[in-house]
C-alpha cells in the first residue's frame, strides 16, 4: 500500500468511495460531503487551496482505495480541518486509515496549531480512531461549516513539540 498526493486521474475513484461510504450509513443527505461541490474535482480543489493537500492510498495495482485531506478551516486561529477520510470497505481494518491520518497530521503540524474535524456518531470506528489519535471531542461545532448534519466534532492541539507561548 502506498500513500501519495491525489492526481486528477484519482478524482472519480475518490468520489465513488466517498459516495458509496456515505450511502452505506444513510448519510447521502444534504449537510454531508456527499453534496460538496468540489467532490468530483478533489485534486484541483486541494491544489488551489493554500495550506491544503489531499492524499490517496493506492494498492499494488495503483487502484485508489482511500483518501484524506487537510485544508484551512480558520486561518486567523491557525485551525485546519481533517477532511474526507474514507477507505473502501474491503480495505478497512488494515491500518490504511491510520496511515492516511498520520500523513495528514504530519502535514498539518507544519502549517497549523490545531486540527478540527466533523463526523457522524454513526461512524463508530472513525470516532474511536480520532480519539486514539488524540483528538478531543467537542460539545458543539467549531465555527461555521456546510456540514450541518454532522453531530460529532473533534479538535487536536498540534503544538506538541512547538513553543506554545
Amino acid at each position: 500500500m502506498k500513500i501519495r498526493e491525489i492526481e486528477v486521474k484519482d478524482n472519480q475513484a475518490m468520489e465513488e468511495i466517498i459516495k458509496r461510504s456515505l450511502e452505506s450509513f444513510e448519510l447521502d443527505i444534504p449537510g454531508t460531503a456527499y453534496f460538496d461541490p468540489q467532490l468530483g474535482e478533489l485534486a484541483q480543489f486541494y491544489a488551489q487551496e493554500k495550506g491544503a493537500s489531499y492524499w490517496v492510498a493506492v494498492n499494488e495495482a495503483e487502484e485508489v482505495v482511500g483518501g484524506v485531506g487537510i485544508a484551512s478551516f480558520d486561518r486567523e486561529q491557525q485551525v485546519c480541518e481533517l477532511q474526507k477520510l474514507y477507505v473502501k470497505p474491503e480495505y478497512q481494518g488494515q491500518g490504511i486509515a491510520v496511515k492516511l491520518i498520520s500523513v495528514a497530521l504530519e502535514f498539518a503540524e507544519k502549517h497549523y496549531d490545531y486540527c478540527y474535524l466533523e463526523t457522524s456518531k454513526k461512524l463508530e470506528a472513525a470516532n474511536r480512531l480520532y480519539s486514539w489519535f488524540g483528538f478531543d471531542q467537542l460539545d458543539q461545532p467549531f465555527g461555521q461549516s456546510s456540514h450541518f448534519t454532522m453531530d460529532a466534532w473533534y479538535m487536536k492541539d498540534l503544538r506538541q513539540g512547538k513553543d506554545k507561548s
